[in-house]
């Protein structure tokens, strides 16, 4: 209290902060996931272009999947793909295929009917996800009516550049997503998959503080030995530009997600049964039983079943059917990989916390892998002399199923931000930090001020030290904050108003430090 408001005698109360400011950490693990959904509303309220914060799986379906009809109807199916089985001459070089009585049947997708964000939200969640933004550009497109080209990337016309970078867009005034996540990007052409990319890198160099998860287009059915075309692909068309914000994993994952009540016979042909009809009698020849069904089937009658004991009963009949089924349900398992990659890196944080590095970790759910690469063929994803960029692996290993091994952003040449775990330990820190100085905007922009800011910060960031989070034996071995005229400012600076704070730590050896510069316009009385 200052003795000039004492103006009578009396007894005066001077209240002493007993603690001074802290810095409260920055939620680390909130991925924004932007693609298509089943639906956009919620008691009668549209969610289309809207940034939705949700909590669980629950939430999700509570606003983004169809209500399911009362039993005893089926439950609403949130993912309806649609897949054909076309005649071959010989055994398809490439592809999911089958054979019926000597005679082969390539398994191709209508590509319009093709989307990923749905299991992508529920493989998040299956590996532990919590907090997600959601930002939903549309429901699914129509479907074609016809297979795509057998062999070819898939590229679904319904999934268009500018709705996804609509999307991105939404999400530059917000804060709290560290993950931008696209699964749908993969089903975009090169180019404009390359344009959605280096634009995902750029909205998060500008706001310093979320990473990009990339997908390859590719990763689904590569060639076992054409597959680097595809990388070097992707690596041409990510640009040079904010590299450090961005991590890729390769290939797509086998996943358990879809389960295969979830799959029928509407699901082929675009549900012509007579087609489906036609190839199950090759199988199976004139069974009275399965031609009684088939004919049931395509006319019900006035009590007609569910579909899915139409399917049953289907299945119970025709071994072939029950072998179409299954087929098809693991094409439609196969998976892009960044929605588990950002369940994975949820839980990382949580148990550990944000520096430590996100491999040699399983992806739940996942049990097969389109491709199995070994160190040799790795190798040349880690690091690449030409471009730099790296690649991370999903890899399989004997008696440990398959793991997540690597963890590097796209800028593997950079001594710096190589690693993941670098790149996201530093913007937590500056985040953190950040948010912490705007409790002094008000202050006047001296000692006493710089002070309690250098007091604040060192020790949220011995915290971070004894947790783990930095490297050296000793606090001043990992960090240093400095805060003052001569150090970080000069007289012009303190006249304008302008506090500058220099934190250094060592993320990865210690005494090597990464310098941060936290820059603050104090408020002025003009």
């Amino acid at each position: 209290m200052l003795e000039s408001n004492i103006k009578t005698p009396g007894v005066y109360i001077n209240e002493i902060n007993a603690f001074p400011n802290s810095v409260v950490p920055v939620p680390t693990a909130v991925p924004a996931f932007i693609g298509y959904t089943p639906q956009a509303e919620y008691e009668g309220k549209s969610y289309t272009n809207k940034v939705q914060k949700i909590t669980s799986f629950s939430e999700f379906k509570a606003i983004y999947c169809i209500p399911d009809a009362a039993p005893p109807a089926d439950p609403s199916k949130q993912y309806n793909p649609q897949y054909y089985l076309v005649k071959q001459e010989a055994q398809p070089a490439s592809g999911d295929y089958l054979q019926v009585n000597g005679t082969f049947y390539s398994v191709v997708s209508d590509p319009n009917t093709i989307y990923y964000l749905y299991n992508s939200i529920r493989l998040f969640y299956q590996n532990g996800g919590g907090d997600a933004y959601i930002i939903s550009v549309g429901g699914y497109g129509k479907p074609s009516g016809t297979p795509g080209a057998i062999g070819k990337n898939i590229i679904n016309p319904n999934v268009k550049l500018n709705e996804l970078l609509n999307g991105l867009a939404l999400l530059q005034n917000e804060n709290e997503p560290t993950m931008y996540i696209c699964p749908e990007a993969t089903l975009l052409s090169v180019s404009d998959n390359g344009t959605l990319m280096q634009k995902m890198l750029l909205q998060c160099t500008q706001k310093e503080n979320p990473i990009s998860i990339f997908d390859i287009i590719g990763g689904n059915n590569p060639d076992p030995t054409l597959y680097t075309n595809d990388i070097e692909t992707f690596k041409n068309n990510t640009g040079n530009n904010g590299l450090d914000y961005g991590a890729a994993y390769y290939p797509f994952v086998g996943t358990t997600v879809t389960q295969s009540n979830e799959i029928d016979y509407t699901n082929l042909f675009g549900g012509d049964i007579k087609q489906l009809a036609t190839i199950l009698t090759e199988a199976d020849g004139n069974s009275d039983t399965l031609n009684q069904l088939l004919d049931t089937i395509q006319n019900p009658g006035k009590d007609p079943l569910t579909v899915s004991q139409y399917n049953n009963a289907l299945i119970n009949a025709s071994k072939k059917y029950h072998e179409i089924i299954n087929h098809i349900l693991a094409d439609v398992n196969i998976l892009p990989p960044s929605g588990g990659m950002a369940g994975v890196i949820t839980v990382t944080d949580n148990e550990t916390g944000v520096w430590q590095a996100p491999a040699n970790k399983t992806i739940v759910g996942a049990n097969t892998l389109p491709i199995k690469l070994n160190d040799s063929q790795q190798a040349n994803l880690n690091v690449d002399s030409v471009t730099g960029k790296s690649i991370n692996a999903i890899r399989f290993f004997n008696g440990q199923g398959i793991l997540i091994w690597g963890a590097r952003t796209l800028d593997g040449n950079s001594n710096d931000w190589r690693y993941i775990s670098v790149r996201r330990t530093v913007s937590f820190i500056q985040q953190s930090c950040k948010l912490a100085m705007k409790a002094y905007v008000f202050e006047p922009n001296t000692v006493n001020t710089w002070s309690a800011v250098k007091s604040s910060i060192s020790n949220f960031l011995i915290s971070v030290w004894k947790e783990g989070g930095l490297q050296g034996a000793t606090a001043a071995d990992a960090f240093s904050v400095q805060c003052g005229l001569g150090t970080t400012m000069t007289s012009d600076d303190i006249i304008n108003g302008v506090m500058n704070v220099t934190i250094k730590v060592a993320v990865t050896h210690p005494a090597e430090f990464i310098v941060i510069t936290l820059q603050q316009q104090m408020a002025t009385g003009n």
